[in-house]
């Protein structure tokens, strides 16, 4: 393909994806939003207000930089996952398989079509976290590199749960018992300077924690882990898993049968 018709099938396949979210903002962009308002009333306000500080900061400060990396990891993930799916199950992914449009092409354009929402519900929440706790910026750099690269890590993740889901109960299950834990226990709530040695060193093999910590660099200037070690974790994740995604879409895994 040239260039501009490669442009044209990316392009297509992104705004396609900002459409279907947009479309149905109540069930994609709002619920985010109260929950995390949620999370700020009930965590940052009345618990907070009793636990007092967190490395320095007071408990509302220290848990806004994980909340809001959280509502990106989640709408970044969801997005990617129930798009493809829906996709195979319509049997409309066999438009694309016919189309002569690169692997990489389609796997680029999903991805970017998560991130749109995921760095949309990010931006929401951000804007919401201002009525309750006034934000510096620490890092700029950090900040915009360590969301932008989450965004896109999570996407690829979404991505491949709905290559080898086969029924809708598939697309719950990573985010249930295996997204959601290693985020809650991923120093969103807590600094894990806090736990016991072994457990401190059980934290460091959760992945979120590094994306949690690098983003929370940027914003306050503290963290639990050296940041750039972090965004080079987080760029290590991208290119395994960009790698099992291409060569899943090559093989055909879950969409030729």
């Amino acid at each position: 393909m040239s260039p501009s018709a490669i442009l044209v099938a990316f392009n297509t396949i992104v705004i396609r994806e900002i459409r279907r979210f947009t479309r149905i903002w109540a069930q994609t962009l709002l619920p985010p939003a109260v929950t995390m308002t949620l999370y700020f009333i009930i965590f940052g306000n009345l618990i907070g207000s009793r636990i007092g500080t967190m490395d320095g900061f007071d408990y509302m400060s220290f848990i806004v930089p994980g909340l809001i990396m959280m509502a990106v990891i989640t709408s970044s993930y969801a997005n990617v996952v129930s798009s493809f799916f829906g996709m195979k199950f319509q049997h409309s992914i066999e438009e694309l398989l016919v189309a002569p449009v690169p692997n990489w092409v389609i796997l680029a354009g999903y991805v970017a079509g998560g991130m749109a929402r995921g760095l949309g519900v990010g931006l929401i929440v951000t804007l919401l976290s201002l009525a309750f706790t006034r934000l510096q910026i620490h890092n700029l750099p950090a900040i915009v590199l360590t969301v932008f690269l989450t965004s896109a890590l999570f996407s690829l993740g979404g991505f491949i749960n709905a290559m080898l889901a086969t029924k809708f109960d598939d697309i719950s299950i990573v985010p249930t018992f295996i997204l959601t834990p290693l985020t809650y226990l991923g120093g969103v709530f807590y600094s894990i300077q806090l736990l016991p040695e072994f457990w401190q060193g059980v934290s460091m093999i959760n992945p979120i924690l590094y994306m949690v910590n690098a983003f929370r660099y940027g914003i306050l200037g503290v963290s639990d882990v050296n940041p750039w070690v972090s965004v080079g974790m987080i760029l290590l994740f991208i290119v395994v898993l960009a790698g099992v995604s291409l060569r899943m879409l090559q093989r055909g895994k879950g969409i030729r049968n």
